[in-house]
């Protein structure tokens, strides 16, 4: 079973993406299922088709559903919520205010993702495509398994003694409801989950762009994230793409040379991972036929199913009191190392390639000493000390 999941700030053209995939991949014959995690659900519009909480088929392999995330919480985790609400208005919380502390921060991202996990297992589908919430949003949802199973071990050892004794007396007033198997189980499914997203043989995360500034920061943004967590991208849409020699007038030609500049950014900085480009239509594109078209010319001969790039796209490992962040850029000759840190920003320049990066906070606040490139590997160390110059001045430093 494969996992493909779809990622970009909204408006970019995610969901259309998405279904335009999972067409394409039930005409090359798997059995595909795409799913839409995002509470503004848009992906039965794409499809022009009516889409339920439960798979609704719409070809002979290809089914559509739209999550409702807050009917799973209720459904299957509402014992959990309930049973911390009364915990907390016990220990003199306001009723209101225990409500909304019961919440685990992240359930909802956290339910989806084991749905979605669950329903392509149940359903015996080849790829299950998922138009996911917008890049931050989904970003916090991928890191929440990590994050969940910290709250709930802090949830397994609110007083233990007394949590231990009262085992039995919590039984005989709930006889349905063990919160300490609950907590148990939720704890077993989000390290499976884990296992399951982080695996580059299931789980591919693809991110959607257009040619413009914001939308390229975010993406980068989220690119180091995912890199950071070890959530494996395999390859990068960019969307809506003006072609110069069909743009007509000087406000169409002046914006799609715009683009061009934003579109090689695009090229650089997410190198080696592939890209596919889809033209900006010039028509509202909806339905099976529409979405099948831009499935083939977007991937033409590539099989979107597959895993399209295996490895990491860059690295941060610390080493003693220093940081190195290792990048591997096969295609980029050799040459003289440039480097402009400036905040959450990194620079690079070899010879006529050029990349900038958003970095992590453990790296923002560090200086860039210094960087080397060999073997299409580029190194960059990052030191300890940044009080030898002002937080946000410029560094350049020169390859070693």
């Amino acid at each position: 079973m494969r996992l493909i999941l779809y990622l970009g700030k909204g408006g970019v053209g995610k969901t259309t993406t998405a279904a335009a995939t999972a067409v394409r991949a039930s005409e090359l014959g798997y059995r595909t299922l795409v799913v839409s995690t995002d509470v503004a659900h848009s992906l039965a519009d794409a499809l022009d088709a009516p889409l339920g909480s439960l798979p609704t088929q719409l070809g002979e392999r290809l089914w559509g559903q739209e999550i409702n995330v807050l009917d799973e919480v209720r459904q299957h985790w509402g014992e959990l919520r309930d049973y911390l609400a009364t915990f907390l208005r016990r220990k003199g919380v306001d009723e209101v205010a225990a409500e909304e502390l019961a919440i685990i921060p992240g359930m909802e991202e956290v339910v989806s993702l084991l749905h979605i996990r669950r329903q392509a297992r149940e359903g015996d589908f080849d790829v299950v495509v998922v138009d996911a919430a917008p890049t931050g949003e989904t970003v916090r949802l991928l890191t929440m398994p990590e994050t969940f199973q910290w709250y709930a071990s802090r949830i397994a050892d609110w007083e233990p003694t007394t949590l231990k004794a009262a085992r039995p007396f919590v039984k005989t007033l709930m006889p349905a409801v063990d919160i300490f198997e609950t907590v148990q189980r939720l704890t077993r499914g989000v390290e499976t989950l884990r296992t399951t997203l982080t695996d580059p043989e299931i789980s591919s995360y693809r991110l959607v762009v257009n040619p413009e500034r914001m939308v390229l920061k975010e993406a980068q943004r989220a690119a180091t994230y995912l890199a950071l967590f070890d959530y494996p991208v395999d390859g990068v849409v960019l969307n809506r793409v003006i072609p110069l020699e069909q743009a007509e007038g000087e406000f169409m030609q002046s914006l799609a040379r715009i683009q061009q500049e934003y579109r090689k950014q695009v090229y650089d900085s997410f190198l080696p991972l592939p890209i596919w480009e889809s033209p900006y239509y010039a028509r509202d594109l909806r339905g099976i036929a529409d979405l099948s078209m831009i499935g083939n010319a977007l991937f033409k001969d590539v099989d979107p199913v597959k895993v399209q790039y295996q490895g990491k796209t860059h690295e941060i490992t610390r080493e003693g009191d220093e940081y190195v962040m290792r990048l591997p850029l096969p295609h980029v000759e050799i040459g003289k190392v440039s480097l402009v840190k400036r905040g959450d920003e990194l620079f690079i320049e070899i010879g006529n390639f050029r990349r900038d990066m958003i970095l992590p906070m453990t790296l923002s606040t560090r200086p860039a000493k210094r960087a080397s490139f060999r073997n299409g590997m580029l190194e960059v160390r990052f030191g300890t000390d940044e009080s030898a110059l002002p937080a946000d001045a410029p560094r350049q430093t020169p390859a070693s």
